[in-house]
């Protein structure tokens, strides 16, 4: 049997932990090759020594030059480059506008957009010239929950996740037809490292830490399921694939059904 992805080329950003991590396994398991780019240096090194194959840059996806290394890396590696994934994100662990102060709104702003947005369109922008060398190349970025729906995240975040969908709807308009441009939304997720805003205080906290997760996480989906980042990633695999190659603009949803109860009182725990 072939893998879904046999003969692509993949970079993941954000690689080291959680999503991105769970997509690097399942593309290789579908045939891929794959290239990371990751800032957390013992995360790099947790890579390198579990997957000799795969080339590990190491680098700040928010700065062009760190995307534009990975880039390179990868194509010298393979010969081109297919597929772009990026799973770079920051929580700020539900601040509503009212918990801010205003001394620390602009820098937790700067702080959240870049990490959440800006990485994005770096990593775009370096990887668009090998990306238009290949038919059929696509592009997939992490949305969330938080991107379509309020109370998934305070002020900052889901802001933030708004403006990953209005990336993945304009990048699909402007790089049609040479490369696709899709999101996966996830739901909560379990086993994660996702952390929280330097600028309010809770980098030293992880989203995964909080008491009854799983539990909280299955109350709230129609479907009763705490889902991992390995579920999520076979979104990521579909959208790299030639399966999906009349989508475009899209997203997928693996949440539990969460969409459908969104109206319901949830427990305050977020992915």
């Amino acid at each position: 049997m072939t893998g879904w992805l046999d003969g692509k080329r993949a970079l993941v950003v954000g690689a080291g932990s959680g999503i991105g991590r769970a997509v690097v396994d399942a593309y290789l398991d579908e045939g891929a090759q794959v290239a990371v780019l990751e800032r957390d240096r013992s995360k790099c090194a947790a890579l390198a020594s579990q997957l000799p194959g795969v080339p590990v840059t190491q680098g700040d996806a928010t700065t062009a030059e760190a995307n534009e290394r990975a880039v390179a890396a990868t194509v010298a590696a393979f010969g081109g480059l297919d597929t772009l994934v990026n799973c770079v994100g920051i929580f700020d662990f539900y601040k509503g506008i009212t918990d801010i102060s205003a001394e620390e709104l602009a820098p937790a702003f700067d702080e959240m957009f870049t990490t959440n947005v800006l990485s994005y369109l770096q990593s775009v922008k370096a990887a668009i010239p090998a990306l238009q060398a290949q038919a059929g190349s696509s592009i997939v970025l992490t949305e969330s929950a938080s991107s379509f729906y309020p109370g998934r995240g305070g002020v900052l975040y889901v802001a933030s996740k708004f403006a990953v969908r209005g990336l993945v709807a304009t990048l699909a308009y402007e790089l049609a037809p040479q490369i696709r441009v899709n999101g996966v939304a996830p739901g909560g997720t379990l086993n994660t490292d996702l952390r929280g805003l330097q600028n309010l205080s809770l980098d030293h906290v992880r989203l995964d830490d909080t008491p009854n997760r799983a539990r909280d996480l299955a109350a709230r989906t129609p479907l009763n399921v705490a889902l991992t980042a390995q579920d999520h990633a076979w979104s990521y695999v579909f959208l790299a694939s030639d399966r999906s190659r009349g989508i475009t603009a899209g997203s997928t949803h693996p949440d539990g059904g969460f969409g459908m109860g969104a109206a319901r009182p949830a427990p305050q725990t977020e992915g």
